[in-house]
């Protein structure tokens, strides 16, 4: 895994705070932020099958146990030669049993080629990634967002993302046009945006009412100048 910093010096923080000022208070308030992606993007695909429907906390048990069972390698071959049942055992369901098998199976066989994913262009990425049976358009902008990193994901497929969201904008309305329309003002840089509701979410910021003109962190009052 690698990591990096979004300074707010970055020209994209610039863009973003000026056609956003909700999102710009958000990121006032959180200043830089240190961002990862994967460097496995095999591995990566598999714990997002894991994490399927879960909890962070559950898929993250699980998904150690699997490691464990390929003895802290994940890689096709090694998946492929766990019995169904070994893998039943540490908490799979048999759905994820198969995807993960047949996903593994691709990849052999290079029916997939994710060394060569880098090289097309989002739209192709999320068209090959969810030709697998198991895979779907949130795993396939989770792996542009976190291992291609790519800058112009708008993830309104993840749950944690919609949390955010919801709360930046004090509305229940989530339906795909909507979001595209308030968001649309992120272009080109989405995936910073999305990246600061996230940690928005992990340091409990949303558990606080978003307010325009007080402190998100401390809720005191705040006044422009």
């Amino acid at each position: 895994m690698k990591s990096f910093v979004i300074l707010t010096t970055d020209e994209r923080i610039d863009f973003l705070k000026k056609k956003d000022k909700r999102l710009g208070k958000v990121i006032n308030a959180i200043g830089p932020i240190e961002c990862s992606v994967h460097s496995d993007s095999f591995e990566f695909i598999v714990s997002q099958i894991v994490g399927q429907m879960l909890s962070n906390k559950v898929a993250y048990i699980i998904f150690n146990r699997l490691k464990a069972l390929c003895e802290e390698d994940i890689c096709a071959t090694k998946l492929l030669n766990l019995e169904w049942e070994e893998l039943k055992q540490i908490g799979l369901s048999n759905s994820k049993c198969e995807y993960i098998k047949g996903f593994s199976m691709a990849v052999k066989e290079k029916t997939i080629c994710l060394e060569e994913l880098y090289k097309k262009d989002d739209e192709e990425v999320i068209k090959e990634l969810t030709s697998i049976r198991g895979i779907g358009k949130w795993t396939a902008k989770m792996y542009l967002l976190f291992v291609l990193d790519r800058q112009d994901i708008l993830p309104i497929e993840d749950g944690a993302f919609l949390q955010s969201y919801k709360w930046l904008y004090k509305t229940d309305d989530i339906s795909k046009i909507s979001i595209g329309k308030k968001c649309k003002k992120w272009k080109p840089y989405s995936s910073v945006a999305a990246r600061y509701l996230y940690r928005a979410l992990d340091i409990g910021m949303t558990k606080r009412e978003f307010h325009l003109y007080k402190d998100l962190l401390y809720g005191e009052a705040e006044y422009e100048q």
